[in-house]
Order: structure tokens, then C-alpha cells, then sequence
């Protein structure tokens, strides 16, 4: 797609991942209207802190209001008109899933469902969407390939994504709506969301109180700094699927379709040892951590890696930040935002 003046609509922009890309966006001079709700599932503060930015910039607009309001949204749309929307709002967490079930449904299914319905009356030209590396759930084979069964989820959350691959795809063949699905691996970075464990730990070391590590710290994950993931999204923005009219002959691989449907995974295809990241941010921050190991929790896997070939094939995406440089712009940012002081 080589439209430089198709406007954007850019949903969950206050948050992590939204953020950015509307940022990577506007450099580009590109229309960016962006839409969020602005909850309370971790600190508002750190959404408003993102919004202000991108809020003093050239090209952006900000309507605030939810995925789940049917009129909201059909007025967002009618008013706009965008040709491309990425859809990144969602509640997130695995845990949380756990306490708050109906919060899921409500943002993840019926949000969703909103944004489905508007782009097939918009005539949206491309809809990329967030999935998850959650989807995989009790899939024991690595790395993971969009290829492989993903019908077990481990958590609401999981199902709930996977749910939107194939709400997506139904509106895929039902009306030709071009949709790209992105499973994300563990994104991290400056700016990023308090709930995740490395942004945990670091405000836990830093104050002098224990961390906790689940499964006994035997965990990986496949860590993919927030960079990355905005250069893999950009680059998936500009590849809009056609369907494939050889898919039933083609080993009928569950990442595409006849209709005008993808499956990516985006990550780093590179795993971690949760302990090795732990250590990093310990000699980052200049301090030692208490740990305090734990059993595995419900919801929670072994290990992620992702399967990116079909991705790097299709777009070119390569990424470039190692754990240790990734985690070293977070505390860099981590001390600026919350004005703390130097290694101690």
C-alpha cells in the first residue's frame, strides 16, 4: 500500500505498542487518529504521559472512548473514514484474566466485533490486528510456528485472541476485508507496561523488596524490545494479503487462506532464560535481588519462542536488539521518568 494519504486509526494508542507506532507514524507525516479508553488496568498516568506526547504533534487526533460502545464507534469511524486501521487495544494480562474474566469478553470479543463490523462498512483496505504468542498455550513445540494447532489455550486471555483470528477471518471470506493478524512475543522497552515482569522487578530491586519468580525461575521467554515490534508493524501495514486461490492444495496452512487473511508471528526468535534477564537487570541497576521462587502459575507457559521466517520472507522484518541493550534503554528511561538517581 504506497497511499501516503490514507488516514490511520491507530486504537489502544495511549498504550505500550500504540504509542509508538503512532509516533513512527507521524515521522513519516502520516494522519493518525488515534482512539483509547484510558482505564485504570494499571497506572493512567503512564497513558497520559504517552498521550501528551504524541497529543503536541502535527497530523495526530485523539478521540477518547471504548471498543465496546457500538455508537461511539460507528461515529469514530463515520467521522473519520480511515483506509488502514491497527488494532491494538485490547485487555491485556494473563493473570488478570483469572480475576476479571468478563473484562476479556467485553474488550477482547465484543470490542473486536465493533471494529469488524466498522471496517467492512468503511471499506477499510487493511486491518491489522493484535494477537498473541499466548495463543500457543499447552503447544510443547519450539519454536513456535503460525503452522502449529493452537485449539488449547492455557487462559482467557489466549482464547479470547485466538477468538479474534477467527472472527478475523470470517469477515476475510465473508467480504473480502484484508486482515493481518500479529501474534506478539513479550514486548519490552521504555515506556512499557507496569505489569510485566521486568518493569516489576525493576521498581522491586530498586526499592529494596523481594522479586517474585515463578516455576522457580525455569521460564523462557522470547523478549522482543518495542523497536522491533513498531519496524515489524510498519512493514506489515504495507503488505496487505490477497488470499491465495492454491491454499487447500498448498498443505492448507492455518496462517492463510483463500480469502485475504494472514497469521504472523512477531518476535525476536530468540529465547531467554528468565533468570539470565534477571541478572542483567541486576547489574544494570547495581544491585543485587532477593528472590523469592515460586510455583508456576495458572495461565502461565514454559517458554516462548517464535517462528518469524514467513514474516522476514513476506516484509523483510529483522531485528536488531539484543536483550541486554534493550534493557539498558529501559532503566535509562526508568530513572528519567521516575527521577531516580544513578547505580547505587
Amino acid at each position: 500500500m504506497n497511499d501516503e494519504q490514507a488516514l490511520i486509526l491507530v486504537t489502544g494508542v495511549a498504550g505500550f505498542i500504540g504509542s509508538f507506532l503512532a509516533a513512527r507514524l507521524l515521522d513519516e507525516n502520516r494522519e493518525v487518529v488515534g482512539i483509547d479508553n484510558m482505564n485504570a488496568y494499571y497506572d493512567p498516568a503512564l497513558k497520559r504521559a504517552r498521550l501528551a506526547q504524541l497529543s503536541s504533534r502535527a497530523g495526530f487526533r485523539f478521540l477518547e472512548g471504548d471498543l465496546v460502545d457500538t455508537d461511539f464507534m460507528r461515529a469514530a469511524f463515520t467521522e473519520t473514514r480511515p483506509k488502514i486501521v491497527v488494532n491494538l487495544a485490547a485487555q491485556a494480562g494473563v493473570r488478570y484474566s483469572l480475576e476479571n474474566p468478563r473484562s476479556y469478553v467485553d474488550s477482547n470479543i465484543v470490542g473486536f466485533l465493533n471494529i469488524l463490523e466498522n471496517c467492512r462498512a468503511m471499506g477499510v483496505e487493511h486491518l491489522v490486528y493484535a494477537s498473541s504468542s499466548s495463543v500457543y498455550g499447552a503447544n510443547p513445540t519450539m519454536p513456535f510456528s503460525t503452522r502449529d494447532n493452537v485449539d488449547h489455550p492455557v487462559s482467557l486471555y489466549a482464547a479470547s485472541k485466538k477468538a479474534n483470528e477467527l472472527m478475523a477471518h470470517s469477515y476475510a471470506h465473508l467480504y473480502g476485508l484484508p486482515v493481518t493478524g500479529l501474534r506478539f512475543f513479550t514486548v519490552y522497552g521504555p515506556w512499557g507496561r507496569p505489569d510485566m515482569a521486568y518493569f516489576i522487578f525493576t521498581r522491586k530491586i530498586l526499592a529494596g523488596e523481594p522479586i517474585d519468580v515463578f516455576n522457580h525461575g525455569d521460564l523462557s521467554r522470547d523478549f522482543t524490545y518495542i523497536d522491533d515490534i513498531v519496524d515489524g508493524v510498519r512493514k506489515v501495514m504495507d503488505h496487505v494479503p490477497k488470499g491465495d486461490p492454491n491454499w487447500a492444495t498448498n498443505g492448507a496452512s492455518p496462517a492463510t487462506s483463500t480469502a485475504p487473511y494472514q497469521l504472523y508471528n512477531i518476535g525476536n526468535n530468540r529465547p531467554e532464560r528468565l533468570l539470565d534477564m534477571i541478572e542483567t537487570l541486576e547489574t544494570l541497576l547495581g544491585r543485587k535481588a532477593e528472590k523469592r521462587f515460586l510455583p508456576l502459575q495458572p495461565g502461565d507457559v514454559l517458554a516462548t519462542w517464535a517462528d518469524i521466517d514467513d514474516l522476514q520472507k513476506d516484509t523483510g522484518f529483522a531485528p536488531k536488539t539484543t536483550l541486554a541493550q534493550g534493557l539498558s534503554h529501559f532503566v535509562d528511561w526508568y530513572r528519567d521518568f521516575y527521577k531516580i538517581a544513578g547505580k547505587s
